[in-house]
C-alpha cells in the first residue's frame, strides 16, 4: 500500500547504541542513522520503509481482524510524532517501527491471533510473548536495532504509563518516546477496528477513550498531540479504509 504520509531526513546524524533494560530509562531520543552520501541514504531508507511494509502486511494478513493495522499505527505515530516536534528524520524512524511494532506476531500461534473470543490465561500468556519476539526478530539488523532505537520501540510498545504494562513493567519517561507514542497510535487502530469480542468504535469515541486513559495507560503528552491533530488522524484513517476497501474489492472473485 502506498505510503499515506511519510517524510524523509536529509541530516543523518551519528548513531547511538541500543542500551541494556536499565538504560532505556535515558532511551529518549531517538538514535539516528550513520552519515553517508545523499544517494546512498535516500535509497536505504526508501528499501527499509518497503521492507517494514512488506512485513507489517504479512504480520496483518494472519489475523482477518487487523487488515491495514500496521500502516495505520505507522502513519497515526509519524502525525503525533510531527506534532510533538520530532524531526523529519525522527518521523521517519517512527513510521517504520510502525509498520513493524507486531512482527513478534509471527511467533504466536494462529489459534491464538484468530480465536473468536477473549483469550484464557495461557493464551495471555502467549500473546504477550510478541513484543520480545519482535525484538528478537529485528535484533540482527543494524538499522532497526542500534542505528534507530526501532528494536527498544517494538520491545516496548505494550509497556504503560502507570508501570501496568509488559513485558518489563515500565513507567512514565523510562519507556522509549516512541514506544509511548507507537501505544497511542496501536491503542486508536484497535479501537477502529472490529474484535471478535467487541464492536469497532467510532473515531470520536476511541479519541475519548484515549483522552480518559492520559495519564494511567497512556503518556499524557502524547495523548495531547493526538487530540491537538484529530482531524488529521481522522482524515488518515479514513483514507486508509477507503484504500483498503478498494483493493479489497479489486481482488474479489466476480
Amino acid at each position: 500500500m502506498k505510503h499515506l504520509y511519510h517524510v524523509r531526513s536529509k541530516q543523518p546524524e551519528a548513531a547511538r547504541h541500543l542500551g541494556s533494560k536499565t538504560a532505556h530509562k535515558t532511551e529518549n531520543a531517538f538514535p539516528v542513522t550513520l552519515p553517508c552520501s545523499q544517494h546512498c541514504d535516500d535509497a536505504v531508507s526508501r528499501s527499509l520503509h518497503q521492507f517494514a511494509e512488506s512485513l507489517g502486511n504479512a504480520i496483518d494478513a494472519k489475523d482477518p481482524n487487523t487488515s491495514c493495522h500496521s500502516e495505520e499505527v505507522a502513519v497515526v505515530a509519524q502525525a503525533i510524532g510531527q506534532k510533538l516536534g520530532l524531526t523529519c528524520h525522527e518521523a521517519d524512524i517512527l513510521h517504520i517501527a510502525g509498520h513493524l511494532h507486531d512482527i513478534g506476531k509471527i511467533g504466536v500461534p494462529d489459534r491464538v491471533l484468530q480465536k473468536q473470543g477473549p483469550l484464557d490465561e495461557e493464551e495471555m500468556h502467549l500473546i504477550r510473548q510478541h513484543p520480545a519476539i519482535g525484538a528478537n526478530i529485528v535484533q540482527p539488523v543494524q538499522a532497526f536495532s542500534k542505528m534507530t532505537g526501532i528494536q527498544a520501540m517494538i520491545l516496548h510498545h505494550h509497556e504503560r504509563y502507570d508501570g501496568k504494562g509488559y513485558p518489563y513493567g515500565l513507567a512514565g519517561n523510562a519507556i522509549p518516546r516512541g514506544a509511548r507514542i507507537i501505544a497511542v497510535a496501536d491503542s486508536l487502530s484497535a479501537m477502529l477496528q472490529n474484535r471478535p469480542y467487541r464492536k469497532a468504535m467510532s473515531f470520536d469515541e476511541a479519541m475519548e477513550e484515549l483522552r480518559q486513559c492520559s495519564g494511567y495507560q497512556f503518556d499524557p503528552l502524547v495523548v495531547q498531540a493526538a487530540l491537538a491533530t484529530r482531524q488529521h488522524i481522522h482524515d488518515l484513517t479514513a483514507m486508509l479504509k477507503d484504500s483498503d476497501h478498494a483493493a479489497a474489492c479489486l481482488t474479489m472473485p466476480l
